[in-house]
């Protein structure tokens, strides 16, 4: 039976390596060949979750989500990524040659290299703006003016490129299907107005639609 929070894997445990790869923002990348235990794949399965249904992973447009939603998603994800860890133990973190990756590794290159550097630094400052904001004024609006909110999203796209490169090793060892580019139906269209009848083709005031006379009178 399938272990709870484990992919199901139609008989098979996986792949036996990876290449691996992991972009961190502004410095390169992070890549070599993974050999996950079948615990890794179980972490794998965990960790690709939690980024497929994050507003971390999902582009930012300008006029769209908001800035501080976005970061508290990364923070959550940093505690999401720890607990992980923790769970797991060593098993997810074995001592392997020089040149190739664990889940471990991956873990916490994601949670000092990608997560943190954008938080320390970006989390106070969009705390210090958010506290001059004068009462009643709307917080989306408040936040689009702010002068450093294009850096902010620039960041936090370079960010989202980095856990996204990620997401898709841990999809490959997880031996899953695709749970973040996935197609969006169109809504329905709405039903057509209803357009009432012109003046002329109403009615008279007073009067029945076959020109006979209201009420309880019977016709002559």
């Amino acid at each position: 039976m399938t272990q709870s929070g484990e992919a199901p894997r139609r008989g098979r445990k996986g792949p036996s390596q990876v290449t691996a790869k992991l972009t961190i923002p502004f410095v390169g990348e992070v890549a070599g060949l993974w050999e996950p235990a079948d615990a890794e794949r179980t972490a794998a399965w965990e960790l690709y979750f939690q980024l497929a249904s994050r507003v971390a992973v999902v582009p930012l447009e300008r006029d769209e989500g908001v800035l501080r939603e976005a970061l508290t998603s990364l923070y959550s994800l940093y505690d999401v990524t720890r607990g992980i860890l923790h769970k797991h133990g060593p098993a997810v973190a074995p001592p392997v040659p020089q040149g190739r990756l664990t889940f471990g590794v991956l873990a916490m290159v994601t949670l000092n290299r990608v997560l943190r550097p954008v938080l320390t630094v970006w989390h106070p400052r969009l705390a210090a703006y958010e506290a001059l904001r004068p009462d009643g004024t709307d917080p989306v609006s408040y936040e689009r003016a702010w002068s450093e909110a294009d850096e902010l999203r620039r960041q936090l796209d370079v960010t989202r490129q980095a856990l996204h490169s990620l997401a898709r090793t841990l999809q490959q060892v997880a031996e899953v299907g695709d749970l973040i580019d996935l197609p969006v139906p169109r809504p329905p269209l709405p039903p057509p107005a209803r357009t009432p009848p012109p003046p002329s083709a109403r009615p008279p005031l007073g009067r029945r639609s076959d020109d006979g006379p209201i009420g309880d009178t019977p016709p002559r």
